[in-house]
């Protein structure tokens, strides 16, 4: 029904409306290749990811949720095929990883997990539902935050994670090589052994660390909400043939 509904709606608001706004170039992609608008009635503005920092994290959270004592990687738990946790959970059975933990955040348990025919490494934890706060502070003492996922339409929480100084390693795939830019490690979404490995040269060494801190937060600073509002300013002046102001012009 869901699928459905996209195939009726998306097209009719491709062909009625002045302006298709989507958050990245390859969102535009998808939307022309499938028929949905021209290319030159889509315009990119991407999401923002400086309101993490506006949000005071909770330091303890590493603490009350027994991860201090372990490097940890945090990932979502979410069982959807296209997030691609499985390869996680495949990497994470690797020896070399034995003494690094998944911390897996979100509403999936071992339990969903399990009933898809997974198996999960004693070293994988599941931490439930977590607040804003909480997350910072986990990425703010995380060795890295991976997104394995088989597709994605912008990719916010890498960008989060990089505001943050938490390296990141993704999958190079729909919108992740284009907001991570260089500033994530890639793996291949189907070898595990290639997760491995990124994980465990970035949990044993503070150089590559560093490293991918100093990226990371000067790729997430091209990912601004102020810098999102001009660019939507700007379209909505040029839909409606106005002048734009000055000051939306820097």
């Amino acid at each position: 029904a869901f699928r459905l509904w996209y195939r009726f709606a998306q097209p009719l608001i491709g062909r009625r409306h002045k302006r298709i706004l989507t958050v990245s170039e390859f969102s535009k992609s998808e939307l022309v290749h499938y028929g949905i608008a021209p290319a030159e009635k889509i315009t990119v503005i991407p999401n923002g990811s400086d309101h993490i920092l506006r949000i005071p994290p909770d330091h303890t959270a590493t603490a009350r949720l027994e991860l201090q004592d372990t490097p940890y990687i945090l990932a979502l738990a979410n069982v959807q095929f296209h997030k691609n946790i499985r390869i996680l959970l495949e990497a994470f059975a690797d020896p070399a990883l034995q003494h690094t933990t998944l911390a897996l955040f979100g509403s999936a348990t071992k339990a969903d997990f399990e009933s898809m025919g997974h198996k999960v490494p004693a070293n994988v934890r599941f931490l439930g539902r977590i607040s804003d706060a909480e997350l910072a502070g986990l990425m703010l003492g995380g060795v890295g935050f991976a997104c394995p996922s088989l597709t994605e339409g912008f990719g916010l929480p890498p960008l989060e994670a990089m505001q943050l100084g938490c390296p990141v390693i993704a999958a190079p795939c729909g919108a992740l090589p284009e907001v991570c830019g260089d500033a994530a490690l890639f793996a291949d979404p189907h070898d595990a052994a290639a997760w491995a490995d990124h994980i465990s040269r970035l949990a044993a060494s503070e150089a590559i660390r560093n490293e991918m801190r100093t990226k990371g937060s000067r790729q997430a600073e091209k990912f601004t909400w102020d810098r999102s509002a001009r660019r939507l300013l700007r379209t909505i002046a040029d839909v409606q043939n106005m002048s734009v102001p000055t000051e939306l012009l820097s």
